[in-house]
């Protein structure tokens, strides 16, 4: 693995992933729907963008698009987002498109101090996939 402060050779995106991904833990879609069936307590926050979130995402989640993030957990930040900065000791779940945006999320989010941080394996494109309930915002 890549030590990504000191890297040997450039590092690129995938690089990030598969480093984040050595440090969290995922959950599957089936888990997150029996989580979501059994109206666990639990923070759900999509990562990706709003035009991706408002083409459909899963009920009951937060929006925080990733290039927000830390700002968004930092309760020293002015402009932080109070369901998910004050979700220090709350289980988490994240997911964005595919898990890789989301890995890095979970990551940052589990070096802030959050301890219940988890996410969604194969991200949103495989909740869809394997038939999962959906959100859909009004298109006009």
């Amino acid at each position: 693995m890549y030590d990504l402060f000191k890297p040997e050779k450039p590092v690129g995106l995938m690089d990030f992933v598969r480093a984040a991904k050595s440090c969290i833990v995922e959950v599957t879609p089936a888990e997150l729907k029996a989580k979501l069936d059994a109206k666990e307590d639990f923070l759900l926050v999509d990562v990706r963008e709003a035009s991706e979130f408002e083409h459909g995402h899963i009920g009951g989640a937060h929006l925080v698009p990733r290039g927000i993030i830390e700002a968004a957990a930092d309760t020293s930040y002015p402009k932080h987002y109070p369901p998910l900065s004050g979700a220090r000791d709350q289980q988490i779940i994240v997911y964005c498109a595919t898990s890789g945006r989301s890995a890095m999320a979970a990551a940052v989010l589990q070096m802030m101090g959050f301890n219940k941080v988890f996410n969604l394996a194969g991200g949103y494109a495989r909740w869809e996939g394997e038939g999962m309930p959906r959100v859909r915002e009004a298109e006009y």
